[in-house]
């Protein structure tokens, strides 16, 4: 199979859950009732069994490049993306000072979960896999203490090391010493096989309540309204980041794995939480709703675009 028939093989089945969670919401087989007790699930049981399950036993996370790197570049990624959209949004007069923070925020985080994860797995190995996990506390790290912390105003009765020590930032810190020290290797297997098949259902229903919140929300907004909105996140986070990505993994000497975390985050549309999290805050959830629907729905011509360009840039 061609790159190109790996990539689409790789995208589409993302979509076609997603559109299953959407469509189980319109129809009521899925309630709104029941979204944060899955959610927490997925968030203090699923995820953390998936992240075991890529790490222990993971060569490429025994390279102490790939356990410092990795978090470095999220963090850098992620602060440098709040503060390009801010500068574009308050030159583009994108709204009033709320609506410009929520901007910035939406647009600057790249989807890093259920996106990449499904893809990197089939394109590549559960190496890079693993090192995508590590690479994601860097951006766990600046979502929360910049973005939340600083862009959007904090009315959250939790702590600022509560929020960002969250159940997989506790998985990663747990798994990636254990990987290191070979404690995996006295395991029984069984244990292998329970956290595997928990970890297996993670992405499957972290994709079904994306689609489901899609649903929800699409509903309460003049998608088509502002049109400048998702234009300009369309152009940042499907056009001028993506470039920035490749270059960087192109010139500076990271690892394989890193490089090929960085090309598949490259091709990645806005993440879906900051939409949950402006409604917690004190942000736009109208702004929010228009960046990330707009850049998903545009992902899926540009993911296959970007993925193949970094492939042949970075020789894979």
């Amino acid at each position: 199979m061609n790159t190109s028939s790996l990539i689409f093989t790789a995208i589409i089945p993302v979509f076609l859950v997603i559109g299953g969670g959407f469509l189980a919401r319109r129809i009521g087989w899925l309630t709104e009732e029941a979204d944060r007790s899955l959610m927490n699930l997925v968030v203090n049981l699923l995820y953390p069994a998936l992240i075991f399950s890529y790490i222990l036993g993971n060569e490429a996370l025994r390279q102490p490049e790939n356990i410092v790197l990795p978090p470095l570049v999220g963090f850098t990624s992620i602060v440098a993306g709040f503060g390009v959209c801010m500068l574009v949004a308050r030159k583009l007069k994108i709204g009033d000072r709320r609506e410009c923070r929520t901007f910035a925020f939406s647009t600057g985080m790249y989807n890093y979960g259920y996106f990449p994860i499904p893809i990197i797995a089939l394109l590549f190995d559960r190496e890079t896999t693993g090192v995508l996990l590590v690479h994601n506390v860097g951006v766990e790290m600046a979502m929360w203490a910049l973005g939340v912390g600083f862009i959007l105003s904090a009315n959250d009765p939790k702590s600022l090391w509560k929020r960002i020590f969250s159940g997989p930032v506790i998985a990663i810190l747990v798994a990636v010493p254990m990987n290191w020290l070979g404690l995996d290797e006295r395991m029984p297997n069984f244990a292998f096989e329970s956290v595997n098949l928990l970890g297996q259902c993670a992405i499957p229903l972290g994709l079904i309540l994306i689609g489901a919140t899609f649903a929800d929300l699409a509903k309460l907004s003049e998608l088509v309204d502002r049109i400048r909105i998702p234009v300009a996140a369309c152009l940042l986070r499907l056009g001028i980041f993506p470039v920035a990505f490749l270059v960087f993994a192109w010139l500076l000497p990271f690892s394989i794995e890193l490089k090929q975390v960085m090309i598949i985050q490259a091709a990645m549309p806005c993440a879906v939480f900051p939409i949950v999290l402006t409604r917690h805050f004190d942000g736009s959830p109208d702004v929010a709703l228009k960046v990330v629907l707009a850049t998903t729905a545009v992902s899926f011509l540009t993911i296959p675009l970007w993925v193949m360009l970094g492939v042949q840039v970075l020789n894979f």
